[in-house]
């Protein structure tokens, strides 16, 4: 099953393993994910791509600053033939959503989506609307564009599962996907050959939530969070001194709810240190936050975080 999965998202996707197997783990997880780069890297093709592969209900918004909260959650209409109100849904009421650029909707409009992305439901005019099963929110932001954007409230951030950075792709990647744009692979009509149902999602996502975690993992996991913040006695004053803010109990439960999604994605019935070394950048990069110093003097997240794991014994 997950081999079909991989297998029609690789048939229409070059490369982008990584972003691959992040946006596997999300599904597996029933997390979201925030997704980092310069145009033009397949961000929003990759996300339509996934949707097809599981037969599931995609739809794309594109934020701009003036994007208000009902234009993403619904409204009520008044219906001048029957003399009342009725509730039309927005976009968000799909399994797959694409928020594109998020940083470029206003703050207001960036909160409505919080009780989406964290209850799985929607309130229009006073009445409950439950999202559909699964439910995947992929949001993407630009790095390089940051006039008329909004930055993200921690709040926010801290309510996605994982923060993946995507890269350019090789040469040899760039040649291959000028082939298939002349061979007709990358045509937005040309679906998939073969695809799971939305019954399969929910039995992975059941069977995941069975891997087995020991104790001593998810003592690691508590420890790493704890360093967060705590870290001068562990990675010493100097280096501690860049961050502002650890992360929250948030951080330790995407370790455990992502790390059980890939040791399933390996075929492993239970999780391995590695899954949560290998996952420390994705989890933890938007959610150890550094100080403006640390930004002057060009100190990245993901050093601050590595010299975490490395303070801590691994089990």
């Amino acid at each position: 099953m997950l081999k079909t999965v991989s297998d029609a998202y690789s048939a229409k996707m070059v490369g982008q393993e990584r972003l691959r197997m992040s946006l596997l783990i999300s599904l597996i997880a029933g997390g979201h994910i925030l997704l980092e780069s310069v145009p033009g890297l397949a961000k929003t093709t990759a996300a339509s791509t996934l949707a097809d592969t599981v037969k599931a209900q995609f739809k794309r918004i594109q934020c701009t600053p003036d994007l208000l909260p009902s234009d993403i959650t619904g409204n009520q209409i008044y219906d001048a033939a029957t003399g009342s109100f009725r509730t039309v849904l927005g976009p968000v009421h799909a399994n797959f959503v694409l928020l594109d650029e998020i940083n470029r909707s206003s703050a207001k409009t960036q909160s409505a989506m919080l009780e989406a992305m964290q209850e799985h439901q929607t309130t229009i005019g006073g009445e409950v609307h439950h999202l559909p099963k699964p439910f995947l929110v992929i949001a993407t932001q630009n790095p390089i564009e940051q006039e008329g954007t909004y930055e993200l409230p921690e709040a926010q951030m801290d309510r996605f599962l994982l923060k993946e950075i995507v890269e350019y792709p090789s040469p040899a990647e760039e040649f291959e996907i000028l082939g298939r744009i002349d061979s007709g692979v990358l045509d937005p009509d040309r679906h998939v050959s073969s695809a799971i149902g939305l019954d399969d999602v929910d039995m992975l996502q059941d069977v995941a939530s069975r891997i087995y975690v020991d104790p001593a993992i998810r003592n690691y996991i508590v420890s790493i969070t704890y360093v967060t913040r705590n870290p001068a006695p562990y990675i010493g004053e100097e280096r501690a001194r860049y961050i502002k803010y650890g992360a929250s109990p948030r951080a330790s439960i995407a370790f455990l709810q992502a790390a059980r999604a890939l040791a399933l994605l390996n075929g492993r019935a239970h999780v391995l240190p590695e899954d949560i070394r290998s996952l420390r950048h994705l989890v933890l990069r938007h959610r150890v936050l550094l100080t403006f110093e640390a930004d002057a003097e060009g100190i990245r997240s993901e050093e601050i975080i590595d010299q975490i794991f490395a303070s801590v014994p691994t089990p």
